[in-house]
């Protein structure tokens, strides 16, 4: 069973996180620099929540709120989904597809482990299935 903390030995663990005083158009900033469509927000190394730009586009340009005046708390998501480094890819996988989230935070005895994106369980998976075409064809022609 391939599991997440298998993705997440494949790429460098960056988390970016800001805290929930931070207005929206500063986390966008944020979002911009890093290429990043999610931001964890925390304090105190405690997960509070998760801003999207579907969090923002939702919760900010559909209700005419200023991003430079709004708090990221009152536009995040406050409950998000996680999951830990022991679960399979697979659980990643249809999770995302059932609750319709691209972005899932990996938690790790209350902490944040780091974050697995859709691209990052796409990309995982095709490399899988390449190692596994390759042995297969290796066996093959042995």
């Amino acid at each position: 069973m391939r599991t997440v903390q298998q993705i997440l030995n494949t790429k460098p663990v960056q988390i970016y996180s800001v805290k929930p005083i931070t207005s929206v158009l500063d986390a966008l900033k944020i979002m911009t620099d890093k290429n990043i469509s999610a931001l964890l927000i925390m304090d105190d190394e405690r997960l509070l929540g998760i801003f999207t730009e579907r969090d923002y586009a939702r919760k900010i340009i559909l209700h005419g709120k200023s991003s430079k005046d709004t708090l990221i708390s009152d536009a995040m998501t406050t409950t998000p989904i996680t999951v830990s480094p022991t679960d399979s890819i697979e659980l990643c996988m249809q999770t995302m597809t059932d609750k319709h989230i691209r972005h899932l935070p990996v938690m790790a005895a209350d902490k944040v482990a780091g974050m697995v994106s859709i691209g990052d369980v796409v990309k995982f998976i095709i490399a899988d299935q390449k190692q596994t075409i390759s042995q297969l064809e290796s066996y093959i022609n042995s």
